[in-house]
């Protein structure tokens, strides 16, 4: 049943006005609306919705994600945009900050101004 439906994800932030600025701005993303409670945005046939939250800690892992064919190019244009990606102690990750797992699928993190961990991905494709 769920399997046939579209899906929503939710991102807590605390001021919405400079949350629209990073995801519209800086990202790229399509505001379809917003209120004093959410801006929803349009990815696909699915939506992001940015709620508000007030303040709150932020989790210290991946809570939204995005996959890309080209994950170097995906890391330099949102650089030039102004994202800085995190790197991990240990982790080995490139000059751009990607890092490549051993299936060889690879993965670059970064922050939203809320502090909440999105990430970029590349993954082989196993035919």
């Amino acid at each position: 049943m769920l399997a046939d439906l579209d899906t929503i994800a939710f991102v807590p932030a605390a001021d919405l006005d400079r949350a629209r600025v990073f995801y519209e701005g800086v990202l790229g993303l399509t505001v379809l609306r917003m209120d004093s409670f959410a801006i929803v945005i349009g990815q696909g046939s699915n939506c992001i919705r940015i709620v508000a939250a007030g303040e709150f800690t932020p989790q210290r892992f991946t809570i939204l994600g995005w996959e890309t064919p080209a994950i170097e190019v995906t890391v330099q244009v949102l650089g030039a945009r102004g994202v800085t990606f995190l790197r991990f102690d240990g982790m080995g990750q490139d000059d751009l900050g990607i890092w490549t797992a051993p299936s060889g699928d690879q993965v670059a993190w970064f922050n939203d101004p809320d502090g909440n961990v999105l990430s970029l991905s590349q993954h082989n494709r196993v035919d």
